[in-house]
């Protein structure tokens, strides 16, 4: 079993949330530019055949960080960087923080070491839905505000910032509003938690069983990138379909967009599959940087693990100081 993702029996809930909240958010700073140039990307609508024929704006990850940077200025690539670390400090603390108990629940805590793959998959997948219910709201936030910059020039922003943002969601559309895109967004973030942490756990054991590896940041790096590239293959055509929920009112459902995009945008299959667009022709050098650094994998795992850590040695030196006192 993957130590690092199994709660510490010296740390309390809380402290766990918090080591993974606080990882989750460094990984979010981090990564939040190649994020804003991918949200981009999957709004960005192709033309029809015939009609236009211009070139795309945004073409590639990097060209499309590039473009940003050079039309908007290089802090638009942090634009939902607020919500962001409000979407980290609720979803990556609860999807951490929460496998281990639910995983020790569906198994037994006496059996906790024979956990089965699908066991393991079934907890993230659990882990993740539950998480993203709550935060949901940031998610949404966080999408808008990323997309502002797709307006046509001259055209004022629709928020002045986060607050701004979540205050205006409600007065305008209502609260109901700020759960816009649950359903696909529940689907997304349940089916990536469970590629990256099962996966995770699944190639660092895999790893150990190797002759002159050992549990070190190598390894979590390792199999930290196993967990990246699963996550991605897996959750890129479900990742669309939220980010045009969220950034795009115009469907009425979850279904509608997947089929309106399938429908309007998907002429050669399978090279111009938008739905699976990070790794069309056009971006798939692009995409390999994405493979890497998808939702921070690497940024969160490793920190986390190491500030757990560091929490169960401050236990286990309270513990030491009490006893020869």
């Amino acid at each position: 079993m993957a130590a690092d993702l199994q709660p510490r029996s010296e740390i309390s809930f809380l402290e766990t949330f918090f080591c993974s909240a606080l990882a989750a958010c460094f990984a979010e700073f981090c990564t939040i530019p190649m994020d804003t140039a991918k949200v981009r990307l999957q709004l960005q609508k192709k033309a029809p055949v015939g009609e236009g024929g211009h070139l795309p704006k945004y073409r590639g990850l990097l060209g499309t960080v590039a473009t940003i940077a050079r039309e908007e200025g290089l802090a638009a690539l942090w634009n939902g960087i607020i919500p962001g670390l409000h979407r980290q400090c609720i979803y990556g603390g609860l999807r951490i923080g929460l496998y281990g108990p639910v995983k020790s629940f569906l198994v037994g805590s006496d059996l906790i070491e024979d956990t089965y793959l699908f066991q393991k998959i079934l907890a993230a997948l659990l882990t993740g839905a539950i998480a993203i219910a709550v935060a949901n709201p940031t998610d949404l936030v966080k999408i808008r505000l990323q997309a502002e910059g797709k307006l046509p020039p001259g055209v004022p922003g629709r928020y002045s910032g986060a607050l701004n943002a979540y205050f205006t969601i409600v007065k305008q559309e209502g609260l109901a509003a700020l759960w816009t895109g649950l359903g696909p967004n529940i689907a997304r973030n349940a089916i990536i938690n469970a590629a990256e942490l099962a996966s995770y756990d699944h190639v660092k054991e895999t790893i150990l069983k190797i002759p002159g590896f050992i549990d070190n940041v190598f390894t979590q790096l390792l199999a930290g990138l196993g967990a990246g590239f699963f996550a991605v293959c897996i959750g890129s055509p479900i990742d669309v379909v939220k980010s045009r929920m969220m950034g795009d009112s115009t469907y009425r459902s979850t279904l509608d967009c997947f089929i309106k995009t399938l429908r309007h945008e998907v002429h050669q299959l399978p090279s111009n599959l938008i739905i699976v667009q990070d790794f069309s022709p056009s971006t798939r050098v692009s995409s390999q940087i994405s493979v890497v650094w998808d939702h921070g994998t690497l940024l969160c795992f490793l920190p986390s693990s190491k500030l757990r850590d560091f929490c169960s040695e401050l236990h286990e030196r309270s513990l030491a100081h009490s006893q020869i006192g």
